[in-house]
């Protein structure tokens, strides 16, 4: 539980400092204390072992839950290896960490692979951070996306996974489409680059995610309002509040600090840059400043 150094912090400060201040400053210090004790301490995993780190059981968590998406389909596909073996490489993981990712992505080939329990442990270990939670939920349907098409098999497993750590399917609905919004925006032509967005046309051939349809053009102004959880009829402030959302849920440092592998930063950074393409692009579209 990460309050009890809160409850510690206020009740020492108060009795310390005497007054309502000093228990502020005690629980100030008990905040930083419960944080501390979340980032170093360990979880365990009836799949993966004990005394692990938080960062370690997200990257385990995520490359047993590749390989059980790529064994739905009937068969793993070199493109399916191929795609888990991008992702290491994206990572830069070292030889140990690659031959944890890849008996991580066997297991999850098994045919008796125990999801739901997976996935359980692994959101009891994120401590409820919907957050994070949300951005593994993410990362798994951006690889199911990947082909283009997304099979029966896995959306269901795609909701399984969303269900089991508390989503609605209204929100796993709403979420899929964001991303294969946002997967337009990482392969079409508006893209956004260090020194802020540019329009770059380039090829794009039409494809379809289980529904969610892109166009041959590059993303359009619907994308971009997918890719931010809006609509067309939203005024200003509410697709702003709707980006700073996104972008304070997908800030790197944040989710580092709650469990996310440092190596997958370059992931939530590729993201972010999609939430900012779209926003400039409705900015754009719409002649806001």
């Amino acid at each position: 539980m990460q309050f009890i150094g809160k409850i510690l912090g206020f009740i020492l400060g108060y009795k310390l400092f005497g007054g309502f201040f000093g228990g502020l400053l005690g629980l100030i210090v008990g905040h930083w204390g419960d944080k501390k004790l979340y980032e170093l301490g360990s979880v365990s995993s009836s799949l993966f072992g004990k005394a692990l780190t938080r960062q370690s059981l997200f990257m385990q968590t995520t490359f047993a839950v590749l390989g059980h998406i790529a064994k739905a389909k009937g068969r793993v596909t070199e493109n399916d290896i191929q795609l888990a073996r991008n992702l290491m490489a994206s990572m830069r993981l070292d030889d140990a960490h690659q031959q944890l990712a890849q008996q991580a992505f066997t297991l999850g080939k098994e045919a008796d692979f125990p999801l739901r329990q997976v996935i359980k442990e692994f959101r009891e270990a994120c401590g409820q951070r919907n957050d994070l939670l949300r951005f593994f939920v993410e990362v798994q349907m951006q690889a199911a996306l990947q082909d283009g098409h997304l099979e029966p098999s896995e959306q269901q497993i795609l909701f399984t996974i969303a269900e089991t750590i508390g989503m609605s399917r209204f929100q796993f609905e709403q979420m899929l489409a964001m991303v294969a919004a946002a997967q337009r925006f990482r392969s079409g032509y508006y893209q956004y680059g260090q020194h802020g967005s540019h329009q770059q046309r380039g090829s794009y051939q039409e494809k379809n995610y289980g529904g969610y349809q892109t166009h041959s053009n590059g993303p359009t102004l619907e994308d971009a309002y997918s890719v931010l959880g809006v609509t067309a009829d939203d005024d200003q402030n509410t697709v702003k509040r709707a980006y700073r959302k996104l972008m304070n849920e997908h800030h790197p440092d944040k989710l580092v600090a709650k469990g996310l592998p440092p190596e997958m930063m370059e992931v939530a950074k590729e993201k972010a840059q999609q939430i900012q393409a779209a926003y400039d692009l409705i900015n754009k579209t719409k002649g806001w400043k």
